[in-house]
C-alpha cells in the first residue's frame, strides 16, 4: 500500500476549487523541492494530521492554519485533506474491509483507501474550542464510515522534524523515542524479556561492589541475544552502507544506569542509551557529531519500518541533509534509495517523502523521484508530465550535477552555455539594476551542451490540467553565423582561400551566405523553438557570439582591453607585464581599428579575433570585462543603451521588465554611482 495521491483545501497557503494543492505519487521515494514558503512543510504538515505520528507528538489545527485567500480577509471555514492510498496487499484489504472504495478504472476493478481529513473552525460565539475536533472520513466523496481510531493506528508514519534533536532521542529515560523502536524490532520481541534467562552469577557474587553488581547486570543485558541481533542488524545492514570506506560508523547498545530486574521490558529499555563508537583514530566518542548522529537516527528509525509486519510503513523526513556534508548528504540519498526499493516480509515496501533544500540530494535523484512545490502547486518532475523526452531524462540523469540542481531553489533561472556567460551576466544584470541575488536568480551553466534540456525540466506536458510552473527561465545561446568577412579575421581560413561549399565539406561553422532568404531566420525560430513556451524562453544571439555582440553593440573598446589581459594573464600573474601598459596598448590597438573606418560587423570582428584567433581564453577575459565595466563610469541606463538587445531581454525575463519612470529612468535602476577610477 501506497499513498498515491494527497489533496490539500483550505490548508495554510493552498486554496479551494482550482487553488486546491494536489500531487500524485509513486511507490518507494519522492523528494519536495523548492525555495522556502513554497508550501513543502505544509505538505508534511497535512500527512502528519492525517496518518498521524509514532513519536505520539500530536500536531493540533490553529485557527491561522484556515487558509486566508487575501490578505486581511476571511479565513476559509473547513479545511478537507483527502489521501488515497493504492496498491493494497491481502492484509490491507482485510484491515480496512470496511472502508474501501471501489472503482473501476479502465475497465478493471481497483481497490483504494480514500481517507478525508476534515476540520471546521467552531462558529459558536464565546466557546474556547476554536477548531472543533477533525474527523477522518472515507469514500470517494467522504460519505463512507468513519475511520476508527484502531484503524488510524494501522496508519501512522514515522517523522524525523527538521531541527531533530538525534542525540537526545537515542538516549535513556522514560518514554525514550529508542525504547519505542526496541520493543518493536522483531529481534527484542521473540527472545522476550532478556533477565528471564540469566547466566549463573560469580561463586561469590558478595566479594562484588555495588557498582559490580551492577556492570556484571548490565554485562548480561548488553550480552543477551536479542540485545546482540539488533545491535549487529543496526551495524551492518543500516550503518555499515551510510558508512566511508575508512571511517565505519558503529553503534554501541548499553545501560545508561543501574536496572532493577523487576521492571517490565519496557522499562529496561528506557535504560539503554544509543551511541556510535568513536571514529578512527579518535580516542573519544565525543569525536562524532550531530550529522553522524542523525545518521544514527535514521538507522534506527529505518530498522523498525523494515521490520514492522503491520501497520503502513510510511517515513517523513524534513530536512535530511541537516548537519550532513555533502559527501555524506550523496551516501544518505543513494541509501534512502536502496531502502524504498526493499520489500517486507507483509510484501509491502517503505514509502518515504522527503523535503530538502540541498542541491547535492537534488542532483543525486532521479527526475522520477522528485516534485517541485511552487507557488502552492505540485509538479512531479515524472515522464509524461513534462515536455521532456526518453532521451532528455537520460541525458539528465547523468549531467544534472550539484551545480546545476540549484535550479530546482531559484525564483527565476538563466540558462547560459559557457563560462563567459556565467560570469558575466550576473555582472551585467548588477549594474543595470537587476541584481540576481535580489531577484532570486540562479545561473546554470551546461557548458554548452543540452540547454534546451535543462530549459524543457519547467515545461509541462499537459499545461491547462497541471497548471505552469511559474519559475521564469530564460535559455541564452549563440547564434553561430559569423559576418560573411569574418573567416579570414578570425583565423578560420587564410588569405587567398576560399570558403569550401555546403554540402560536402567538414566545416563546422556557418557564414550569413550559407542561410540566403529566409534561412537566417528560420535557424534563429528553430534555436528559439527549441526550450520556449509556458514560462521558458530561448534567447539568441543578435549576431554570432556573446563577445562579438558585445562588440558589435557597444563594448568594442571595453571587450578589447579584456582580451587583450587575457592574452597577457599568465604574465600578469607572473609579474613580468605591467596592466596600465598593456592597457595602453590596447587602446592605441583598438583606435586604429575605428580610424580604419571597418563597417561595425568587420570591427567586432577584429576584437573577436583575440579570442578565436589568438587564443585568449574568454573566461578568463569575462573576468578582466568584468571588472572593467565594474569600474567604468557608465550609469545603468547608459551600459543597458551598449548591451545586445537579446542580453537585456534575457535579464528582463528573470527579473521583470525595465518600466520607465517619471524621472525619466527606470524602475529597478539604482542611483548613479560615483566615476571609479580607470583600470590601472
Amino acid at each position: 500500500m501506497y499513498i498515491a495521491e494527497i489533496r490539500i483545501e483550505n490548508f495554510r497557503l493552498f486554496g479551494a476549487d482550482d487553488k486546491a494543492f494536489v500531487l500524485p505519487l509513486s511507490p518507494g521515494l519522492t523528494a519536495l523541492v523548492g525555495e522556502n514558503d513554497a508550501g513543502k512543510t505544509a505538505v508534511i504538515d497535512a500527512l502528519r494530521l492525517v496518518v498521524g505520528t509514532r513519536d505520539q507528538d500530536v500536531l493540533r489545527v490553529d485557527p491561522v492554519d484556515f487558509h486566508q485567500a487575501t490578505p486581511g480577509g476571511a479565513h476559509a471555514d473547513e479545511i478537507a485533506i483527502r489521501m488515497t492510498f493504492r496498491g493494497l496487499t491481502t492484509a490491507d484489504r482485510g484491515a480496512f474491509a470496511e472502508f474501501l472504495t471501489y472503482e473501476t478504472i479502465a475497465g478493471a476493478t481497483d481497490t483504494a483507501l480514500i481517507v478525508t481529513w476534515v476540520a471546521k473552525r467552531n462558529a459558536k460565539e464565546g466557546s474556547s474550542r476554536r477548531v472543533l475536533p477533525p474527523e477522518w472520513r472515507t469514500g470517494a466523496k467522504g460519505d463512507g464510515p468513519l475511520l476508527d481510531l484502531g484503524a488510524r493506528s494501522l496508519l501512522t508514519a514515522t517523522y524525523l522534524r527538521p531541527l531533530r534533536d538525534a542525540e537526545r532521542a537515542m538516549s535513556a529515560g522514560r518514554g525514550s523515542r529508542l525504547s519505542q523502536i526496541l520493543q518493536h524490532t522483531k529481534e527484542i520481541r521473540d527472545t522476550g524479556n532478556p533477565f528471564n534467562k540469566l547466566s549463573d552469577p560469580p561463586d561469590d557474587p558478595t566479594t562484588l561492589s555495588v557498582l559490580g553488581l551492577g556492570d556484571y547486570a548490565s554485562h548480561l543485558f548488553g550480552e543477551s541475544l536479542g540485545i546482540k541481533q539488533a545491535r549487529k542488524r543496526l551495524n551492518d545492514e543500516y550503518l555499515k552502507p551510510l558508512s566511508f570506506a575508512n571511517d565505519l560508523l558503529h553503534a554501541r547498545i548499553g545501560v545508561a544506569g543501574a536496572q532493577d530486574d523487576s521492571l517490565r521490558l519496557r522499562q529496561l529499555l528506557e535504560k539503554l542509551e544509543l551511541a556510535l563508537t568513536a571514529s578512527a583514530g579518535a580516542e573519544s566518542a565525543h569525536s562524532r557529531g550531530l550529522g553522524s548522529n542523525n545518521l544514527l537516527f535514521m538507522a534506527c528509525e529505518l530498522l523498525l519500518l523494515a521490520t514492522e509486519n503491520d501497520g503502513f510503513p510510511l517515513l517523513l523526513i524534513e530536512e535530511p541533509e541537516a548537519h550532513l556534508h555533502p559527501q555524506r548528504q550523496l551516501r544518505l540519498m543513494s541509501f534512502l534509495q536502496e531502502q524504498a526499493k526493499k520489500q517486507r516480509a507483509d510484501g509491502q515496501r517503505i514509502q518515504i517523502i522527503v523535503t530538502t533544500h540541498s542541491p547535492n540530494l537534488a542532483s543525486d535523484l532521479h527526475l522520477d523521484n522528485l516534485a517541485l512545490i511552487e507557488g502552492g502547486r505540485a509538479f512531479p518532475l515524472s515522464k509524461e508530465r513534462t515536455k521532456l523526452s526518453a532521451s532528455d531524462y537520460r541525458f539528465l540523469e547523468r549531467f544534472l550535477d550539484v551545480t546545476k540542481a540549484n535550479l530546482f531553489f531559484a525564483r527565476a533561472v538563466l540558462i547560459v552555455e559557457g563560462d563567459a556567460e556565467n560570469i558575466l551576466m550576473p555582472v551585467i544584470a548588477r549594474l543595470i539594476g537587476r541584481d540576481f541575488h535580489h531577484h532570486g536568480v540562479s545561473v546554470v551553466n551546461v557548458g554548452g551542451v543540452g540547454l534546451g534540456r535543462y530549459g524543457r525540466i519547467f515545461m509541462r506536458e499537459n499545461a491547462e490540467q497541471d497548471g505552469v510552473i511559474g519559475i521564469p527561465v530564460a535559455c541564452v545561446t549563440d547564434m553561430d553565423v559569423m559576418p560573411n568577412n569574418a573567416p579570414w579575421i578570425v583565423g578560420k581560413l587564410k588569405d587567398g582561400e576560399d570558403i569550401p561549399a555546403l554540402p560536402g565539406s567538414r566545416r563546422k561553422w556557418r557564414v550569413k551566405d550559407d542561410l540566403p532568404g529566409e534561412q537566417l531566420e528560420q535557424r534563429r525560430a528553430q534555436r528559439t523553438a527549441n526550450a520556449s513556451g509556458q514560462k521558458v524562453e530561448t534567447f539568441v544571439a543578435n549576431e554570432w557570439t556573446l563577445e562579438f555582440d558585445l562588440a558589435f553593440h557597444g563594448l568594442g573598446k571595453q571587450v578589447y582591453r579584456a582580451g587583450s589581459l587575457a592574452l597577457a594573464d599568465d604574465r600578469l600573474n607572473a609579474g613580468t607585464a605591467n596592466q596600465a601598459a598593456i592597457l595602453a596598448d590596447a587602446d592605441a590597438a583598438y583606435q586604429a581599428l575605428v580610424d580604419a573606418g571597418y563597417d561595425q560587423p568587420t570591427l567586432a570582428s577584429h576584437v573577436y579575433a583575440l579570442f578565436e584567433a589568438d587564443g585568449a581564453s574568454k573566461a578568463i577575459g569575462a573576468q578582466y570585462l568584468a571588472e572593467l565595466l565594474e569600474k567604468d563610469s557608465l550609469d545603468a541606463g547608459g551600459l543597458r543603451a551598449l548591451l545586445p538587445p537579446y542580453v537585456v531581454a534575457a535579464i528582463a525575463h528573470v527579473t521583470g521588465p525595465f518600466v520607465p519612470t517619471p524621472a525619466g529612468g527606470e524602475a529597478g535602476e539604482p542611483d548613479p554611482a560615483p566615476a571609479a577610477a580607470p583600470v590601472e
